[in-house]
């Protein structure tokens, strides 16, 4: 028994180690006198115990000493190894363990590399920023490891790190890792994600989202906008208006831009009117991607006080200076080299967009539907359809047609008059396909056709439902209608 004391005492932790014995001795000798030659034993292994310890520790602050001295007395090439060695074998460590692992001074290393970055993220020809980033990463993503990122904010860690992404000549694969330590630090809270936003810096953020090549560091750069657009109520509108300056810049940054307003959108409130231009010219990309994203973000924006102002300008999208913008220049057609090589121009393809989107909004709401056609959106839908250079205009806009007219039974005549009875026969038989059918002569009547339907009449509700009014309501259709047949 008293062996088995021996073996307890000797791997106990020395700061509980009297407090073990006092335990033990009173559990073998309780109401007896300890024996004295088992107290010289025990504190013997108390000294040899202190001994080793000292030892150790003095060994670890060697080889600690001995790797400073290392890294500073080298060059940049063995730096580099030095850093690949670290990344590899420090990969996800707590804090705990990255002080075990360098005898408690860690921050000594931290303090190395975060001076090399202060002294070399602006040189051209660096060409180990990407490790180093990803070394100081190890270090901000320790579990427990809070006083790291003190650290490196006091050596102004955070704007070294926004310089970097506007930096033209460093690499992409460098700036992808200055955002992922952005990232680290704005999940550190709500103050640290303020120092990020901090004299309109977001907008490094933004442009970097705008040019970059590469579809993981806009992913990141996306990420990192987001979470600085949530739980960050003084710089979110900051973060609201630079997604917004990125939609004009035509890059795959449009789509995740789109994205991130969208989510905003409730935690930002109401949207300013200056969201209209940018949104809509967004309609003028030829990625189905970015287009599917405009109109999801739309959809949104129906429920706010902007909605006016977006179905005005939706309208007028789908009229715009035929002469002047929707004609291909006179001497590129009469090039018989250029023939077959003409492309829609991009207004075109803002048109096929917004003659699309009036349909989808209107079939989501009866509301934006009668607001639509107060708008005259059937005289746009019906300039879209004679569009005969645009034949994906042509085929939106009709499909958004047919919707007004089975929905609003008074729409029917009013189109019916404009488009001819042959015409209106196969527009309500085929309505996809009916317009291949149309001459350049109708084309030119449906463009200048005005249909102008009073306020009364955009108000009825669907076949599908009951009308809002009863007989004085279809005895004024009646008459509207024989007023435009006699014009």
């Amino acid at each position: 028994m008293r062996f088995h004391l021996i073996l307890v005492l000797k791997h106990c932790f020395l700061d509980s180690f009297l407090k073990t014995l006092f335990v033990c001795f009173q559990v073998l000798f309780s109401g007896t006198e300890v024996p004295v030659h088992l107290l010289v034993i025990a504190f013997s292994l108390i000294e040899a115990e202190e001994i080793m310890t000292s030892v150790k520790e003095q060994e670890a602050t060697r080889r600690l000493m001995v790797f400073l001295q290392e890294w500073d007395s080298t060059h940049k090439v063995a730096r580099s190894q030095i850093l690949d060695n670290f990344i590899k074998s420090n990969d996800s460590k707590t804090e705990p363990e990255l002080e075990l692992e360098f005898s408690q001074g860690a921050s000594l290393f931290l303090a190395r590399l975060a001076a090399w970055l202060r002294m070399t993220y602006l040189l051209p020809w660096s060409t180990c920023l990407s490790k180093l980033l990803g070394s100081v990463g190890i270090f901000l993503s320790a579990a427990s490891g809070h006083r790291y990122l003190i650290e490196f904010l006091e050596i102004r860690g955070v704007l070294i790190l926004l310089e970097i992404l506007g930096l033209n000549y460093q690499k992409e694969e460098d700036k992808r890792e200055s955002v992922k330590l952005l990232q680290l630090i704005a999940d550190a809270g709500r103050k640290y994600k303020e120092l990020i936003c901090e004299s309109y810096r977001v907008q490094s953020l933004a442009k970097f989202l705008a040019t970059s090549n590469s579809a993981e560091a806009q992913e990141d750069t996306q990420i990192l906008l987001d979470s600085l657009g949530h739980s960050n109520p003084k710089y979110q509108n900051q973060v609201y208006k630079g997604l917004i300056a990125v939609l004009p810049c035509a890059s795959p940054g449009q789509q995740l831009a789109l994205q991130t307003l969208r989510v905003m959108q409730d935690v930002v409130g109401e949207a300013p009117t200056a969201v209209v231009e940018p949104v809509l010219g967004v309609l003028r990309s030829t990625h189905l991607q970015v287009q599917h994203e405009a109109i999801q973000l739309l959809k949104v924006l129906m429920a706010h006080q902007v909605r006016p102002a977006l179905l005005e300008s939706l309208v007028a999208l789908l009229t715009p200076s035929w002469r002047k913008e929707l004609t291909f220049c006179s001497e590129t057609a009469e090039d018989p080299a250029t023939l077959g090589l003409k492309e829609p121009k991009l207004v075109y393809t803002q048109q096929a967009a917004a003659a699309k989107i009036v349909g989808i909004l209107a079939r989501e709401s009866a509301e934006v539907a009668e607001e639509l056609i107060q708008m005259k959106v059937v005289h746009g839908l019906m300039v879209a359809v004679g569009n005969l250079d645009h034949v994906v205009s042509q085929r939106y806009a009709s499909i958004s047609l047919e919707y007004f007219v089975h929905t609003f039974p008074f729409m029917e005549e009013c189109v019916k008059k404009a488009l001819g009875d042959i015409l209106f026969q196969h527009f309500m038989d085929s309505p996809e396909t009916w317009y291949t059918k149309m001459d350049p002569l109708q084309a030119e009547v449906l463009a200048s056709t005005i249909i102008d339907i009073p306020r009364a009449m955009a108000r009825i509700q669907s076949t599908e439902g009951v009308c809002r009014a009863a007989g004085a309501i279809v005895t004024e259709i009646t008459g509207e209608e024989s007023s435009l047949g006699s014009r």
